[in-house]
């Protein structure tokens, strides 16, 4: 194996367990240790332009946040306005297309779309001018990401919609729907592709956007051009997997002149082999892409990429089958690809390979990089050369500010979930943020927290992310405001949901939360009661203007027989006491939703139990972002644990559990992670019917967990609101409707800023 092929593969390994060791834990807390943070905040040049700092706001696709032509809206230009506020030194914008034509699944129907464009309709220039304008007004620097095509990865509703076959470099399958093959482009097609993407190039430079900044990884069609995974071109100068980036880059270059930044964004290896091994051979769609372009490979291209004009780099691994990877959800660890930037800053010092202005090429880490004393130490030990947050951003615009200062106990932190921001783009939103409600909507709460016109007195119940929520933004606002809370600290449901420890992104937040609620006790007429149980006399008491019900949620039990025996417990139980199953070998989870799946997770890596999870549905986590829910799947499959799918369970024993499994062969394979589950709302004409064939099995278990979804606990709102014992009555949270942390949020923060 080639060694820096190798590198990566011991570094893939080390994904599996990483959290069983203390020191990598440690890594992922938002501590200020290293306070001052000297190396974050040192200048650095690219090219010819000289940045502020060393922090990178990264690329998310910015998805319907521009009108139907492309041309930015004023919650575009806002939100990355915002980012500036908060002291970015380089901000970078999503996917921006190249050219609405050249690939048809960028366009819907009646020649709009979903994504910011320049190449459309010269009034779309008004609105990047203005965003960029603002940026700079702040003092931060702004590239635009071009990708001249989605390829394979686009929306196949192209076919359906327009009778246009997706794009790629070779016949490749549609990743959403692989029974869909992909029509390969011809050269010629290509140069048009390249003069296109000189041309926008050219156009940003005239916009006054500081530099461009290329899609070339996670298997989008620059991807799949320069890798040969998919390109299996045997005819043509495209044949050849490096000519078309060097071709590219060199049109810009011609374009834009020798002074004009270009950064190049690529994966070092799409890792499909060490990711899927044996699967490689056997599966018909992955055995398409064994021959991938290794770490070797990729320094080699990187090298030629230099010379063709590339300035700067950031760096990870994975496309669209390990979808995890160039998109880490919660349970990957913290700055997980710094060994990969260090890697190939080692390379290019050590060959000597300077820019085209005689300059070090500067490698940008990338990955789970928004603990502040993890970032410092990073470039501390010069292992890249500066550090870009994406959804830490998201969470808090103001990240380099607060960690500039030494605040940042005040830092919002990100929980990894997606719900916000990745999850948006399959379910027709646009990114924003699960803990943070501004996010995205800065035009819309340009004038929040505005004082209160009158003060009331207003009672919170329930001290979860909903609770604080409102509780803090209603104190700032000058109420007067008391919120109570059965356990001893904030954060409700998302304490025992912290248990295992691939959350620990959820014990920052919990501790966020926390720390929000004494710094606004201590400034604001804010009391907390924890410790304290709220009936309807007790509120009745205390003569309320207002309550806002935020009182969570239970478990719910399904009507199975054997459901009250002693072996059975649910999830919850078991989260906020794990030593009830120290004592057993086997266990069966009724229910795989995420916390049926996360707690067969912690079981099987913490505490070496051989697991089973029997789940009604066709799917485990349906409703769970990819890369999250794969993410989650990949590891259960490689901790050996048994999902069953399409089943029900009958009856629980002592002993034991009896379902009704259907073994028809047109089950879906609970294990598949290379492609995606499709929204409902999207028709799939290849899709399989289900057939029923079913079957009455037992299987053996000294536990089971009962993980099978919650209900609103919502008694209190209704006895309230039937006995008007105040003159307004809200509820929020999941005591209204279970399950995320954003909708909570956001209901939280619109009716704190409104009351």
């Amino acid at each position: 194996m080639d060694i820096y092929q190798k590198q990566i593969e011991e570094l893939m390994m080390n994904f599996d367990s990483w959290f069983n060791d203390p020191k990598r834990l440690e890594d992922g807390k938002m501590t200020s240790n290293l306070f001052p943070y000297k190396k974050l905040f040192e200048p650095i040049q690219i090219n010819k332009l000289k940045i502020k700092n060393r922090i990178v706001m990264g690329p998310m696709g910015n998805v319907s946040m521009a009108d139907e032509t492309g041309k930015p809206s004023e919650k575009m230009i806002h939100y990355f306005i915002e980012r500036a506020k908060g002291g970015v030194g380089l901000i970078t914008s999503g996917m921006t297309p190249v050219h609405w034509k050249d690939d048809p699944s960028y366009e819907d129907l009646n020649s709009t779309g979903i994504f910011p464009r320049l190449d459309s309709h010269r009034s779309s220039y008004a609105g990047w001018r203005e965003l960029i304008e603002g940026c700079h007004a702040y003092g931060s620097r702004f590239f635009i990401q071009l990708a001249p095509g989605m390829g394979r990865v686009g929306n196949p509703e192209c076919l359906t919609k327009k009778k246009k076959l997706p794009i790629s470099a070779s016949c490749n399958p549609n990743w959403y729907i692989p029974e869909i093959p992909c029509r390969a482009i011809t050269d010629m097609h290509c140069k048009r592709i390249i003069k296109h993407t000189g041309q926008i190039a050219a156009d940003s430079k005239e916009l006054g956007i500081d530099g461009v900044y290329l899609h070339g990884h996670s298997g989008y069609l620059i991807e799949q051009m320069t890798d040969p995974a998919y390109n299996r071109r045997r005819l043509g100068s495209y044949a050849n997997w490096q000519n078309f980036g060097l071709d590219m880059v060199k049109e810009i270059r011609k374009r834009c002149g020798k002074f004009y930044p270009i950064h190049y964004r690529i994966d070092l290896s799409l890792v499909l082999n060490e990711t899927y091994g044996e699967r490689m051979k056997t599966n018909k769609i992955l055995k398409k892409f064994n021959n991938g372009r290794t770490a070797d490979m990729t320094l080699e291209y990187m090298k030629n990429l230099v010379e063709a004009g590339v300035d700067s780099f950031d760096v990870d691994l994975g496309g669209y089958e390990n979808w995890w990877l160039p998109h880490p959800p919660n349970g990957m660890p913290p700055g997980l690809y710094i060994e990969l930037a260090h890697m190939v800053k080692r390379y290019l010092k050590d060959k000597d390979i300077k820019s085209n202005v005689g300059l070090p090429v500067p490698i940008i880490a990338v990955g789970k990089l928004g603990y502040p004393d993890l970032a410092e130490r990073t470039l501390r030990e010069n292992k890249c050369d500066m550090i870009m947050l994406a959804r830490p951003l998201l969470a808090d615009p103001f990240w380099a500010k607060k960690v500039y200062s030494g605040r940042v106990d005040e830092i919002i932190p990100c929980i990894g979930d997606h719900e916000g921001c990745l999850g948006q783009l399959a379910i027709g939103g646009h990114p924003h943020c699960a803990v943070n409600p501004r996010t995205a909507f800065e035009h819309k709460y340009n004038n929040d927290l505005s004082p209160a016109l009158i003060s009331k007195k207003i009672g919170v119940i329930g001290a979860g992310p909903a609770g604080v929520i409102f509780a803090c933004t209603a104190a700032k606002r000058g109420h007067y405001v008391t919120i109570y809370d059965k356990n001893n600290k904030a954060g409700g449901m998302l304490i025992s949901g912290s248990t295992p420890k691939i959350k620990f992104d959820l014990i920052n937040y919990i501790n966020y939360l926390n720390s929000e609620l004494k710094r606004t006790e201590k400034s604001y007429k804010l009391k907390t009661l924890f410790n304290t149980t709220v009936t309807e006399d007790t509120l009745k008491k205390e003569n309320f203007d207002a309550l806002i019900l935020c009182t969570g949620s239970e478990p719910l039990k399904p009507h199975i027989e054997g459901i009250t025996l002693p072996n059975v417990i649910s999830g919850n139980q078991f989260l906020n006491n794990k030593s009830l199953v120290n004592n057993d070998r086997e266990i069966v989870i009724i229910g795989g939703s995420d916390v049926g799946c996360e707690i067969a997770h912690m079981l099987s890596s913490e505490m070496n139990k051989k697991v089973t999870i029997v789940e009604i549905t066709p799917y485990f986590m349906k409703k769970t972002c990819t890369s999250n829910r794969h993410y989650m799947i990949y590891n259960l499959h490689k901790n050996g644990v048994n999902l069953i799918n399409c089943s029900t369970v009958k009856k629980i024993n002592i002993d034991s559990i009896e379902i009704s499994q259907n073994i028809s062969n047109t089950v879906p394979d609970p294990y598949i992670t290379w492609t995606p589950i499709l929204p409902d709302n999207i028709v799939n004409p290849f899709k399989r019917k289900i057939k029923e064939n079913n079957k009455l099995i037992t299987i053996n278990t000294d536990k089971v967990i009962i993980c099978t979804g919650s209900q609103s606990k919502d008694d209190l709102y209704y006895k309230c609101t039937q006995n008007r014992i105040a003159s307004e009555i809200y509820n929020i949270g999941d005591s209204f409707s279970t399950g995320r942390v954003l909708e909570a949020i956001k209901a939280a923060y619109a009716l704190g800023n409104s009351i």
